[in-house]
């Protein structure tokens, strides 16, 4: 995520941090990169300026401050004019008025809205303990319904049914009828996109939200758009008086521009980032992780949290409590740790989030992929109970059988050997002096831990 915009200012601050005094002339240089490196990533040019204006002076003539060199200041000062740029702080759904609570979802077609519906009843589920129900107004869209519907079962929330000959409003207002018979806490109600901003889309997205009065109006759009997702929510934002944006398609966004725009242009703020296609793949959006994350420090925070919630415990514990009797950490054991990174968004998402994981040199980056860790589990599954159990045993015959019932080559088993050999010595010794527990510990730890240059402690 925003790795072209991590790239240069990393680049930019990098070459400053080191700076024994912060002069005009310096400060200047360095903030022309950063202004380049703000328009590669399609940041509105408004934005731009302000925030360059901004950073030149906080920095020049200022008081340095004794913790910290003036190089380090400077950084400081930018991770701060990020966060002031992109909202200061997480701004939280208003789900405080009586059942049902309606959020009401726009957006163009395309933005990603029905399932950014799916996802936010999810989240609205697991992590706020609500019971939610979804209904689709959409009457224009093929297929638009049923894709609602769909999506409403698997992430087990309640589908208010509509067909496509019912008025919008009608829809709506039987919508609200039914939740409450249902005792809903949250109706979220998905609305017709159009390709473009248009007249009659607005009129009835307005009549909606004047007979419904929502409690959330969120407007949802493509962060890949760049500036334009700005300018597009600026314009549903003067029909609609949005309460908040949603970034959906932000995993795969490598410049960064609608995150550093929207708020600046439209005066609303981001709630929420979609980080995948998963129904789990939503994120709340905190400015200060995300300018962290930009500037290559990591967000440990946002990763514990994930943790927490997506690691099996229960498994976590029997191993520990299997590794700890002697036993040792076998090919099954490896396959499941595997598959709780996956649960996590993979390898490459939990590097996202580690402090100095983008200053690895490109070779040892391309070689932490997630293809590479769902290759390491196909050839797993291609062995058979008793290999998993004891992988000493597997031989050169037995090799070249996984290697070809995997589509992989054997030198790729061997490597997958080799990979397991290591692991199983890093668990022996975890689980040797206070087990999983001090490991969890000792990540919350590095939350406090002696920051790179330029890093602001948590």
């Amino acid at each position: 995520m925003f790795e072209n915009l991590s790239d240069r200012l990393t680049d930019t601050l990098r070459s400053i941090s080191g700076r024994s005094r912060l002069s005009e002339e310096n400060v200047s240089a360095a903030l022309r990169d950063v202004r380049m490196a703000l328009l590669e990533a399609d940041v509105a040019l408004p934005v731009v300026k302000s925030f360059i204006d901004q950073v030149k002076e906080k920095a020049i003539g200022q008081v340095i401050s004794n913790a910290l060199n003036p190089g380090e200041q400077f950084v400081k000062i930018v991770h701060g004019e990020l966060v002031h740029t992109m909202g200061e702080e997480n701004s939280a759904l208003d789900l405080a008025a009586a059942p049902p609570v309606i959020v009401l979802m726009a957006g163009l077609q395309g933005a990603g809205k029905t399932t950014t519906v799916a996802k936010l009843a999810r989240y609205l589920q697991e992590r706020e303990k609500k019971k939610v129900a979804v209904v689709s107004a959409d009457v224009y869209r093929p297929a638009a319904i049923t894709q609602l519907q769909t999506l409403a079962g698997e992430v087990q929330a309640q589908f208010i049914p509509s067909s496509s000959d019912e008025a919008p409003l009608a829809i709506a207002e039987r919508a609200v009828a039914e939740a409450k018979k249902q005792f809903a806490d949250v109706l979220i109600v998905d609305t017709a996109g159009r390709l473009a901003v248009d007249e009659d889309m607005m009129a009835e997205i307005s009549s909606l939200q004047a007979a419904l009065q929502p409690k959330e109006t969120l407007f949802v759009v493509d962060a890949m758009t760049g500036q334009d997702a700005a300018n597009t929510a600026k314009a549903f934002n003067d029909a609609l008086n949005l309460t908040g944006v949603v970034l959906a398609k932000a995993d795969g966004d490598a410049r960064g521009g609608a995150a550093l725009s929207v708020r600046a242009i439209t005066g609303k703020p981001i709630k929420f980032l979609g980080m995948g296609e998963k129904s789990d793949a939503l994120e709340p959006f905190f400015p200060d992780r995300l300018a962290s994350r930009i500037l290559g420090m990591g967000d440990m925070l946002t990763l514990i949290e994930e943790a927490e919630r997506k690691v099996d415990k229960q498994k976590a514990q029997r191993l520990a409590k299997k590794i700890q009797r002697g036993k040792k950490f076998d090919l099954e054991d490896f396959r499941d740790q595997l598959d709780q990174m996956a649960n996590m968004g993979g390898i490459s998402s939990m590097l996202d989030k580690m402090p100095g994981m983008n200053q690895l040199p490109q070779a040892a980056q391309n070689q932490l992929d997630d293809g590479q860790f769902k290759r390491m589990g196909v050839i797993i599954d291609s062995m058979t109970p008793h290999e998993r159990q004891f992988p000493d045993i597997i031989n050169g015959s037995r090799k070249q059988r996984i290697a070809k019932g995997s589509g992989t080559e054997v030198p790729d088993v061997n490597r997958l050997l080799k990979q397991h050999k290591q692991m199983q010595k890093m668990m022996k010794k975890v689980t040797k002096k206070g087990g999983m527990q001090k490991l969890m510990r000792g990540m919350q730890g590095m939350q406090n831990m002696k920051a790179p240059p330029g890093m602001p402690r948590r």
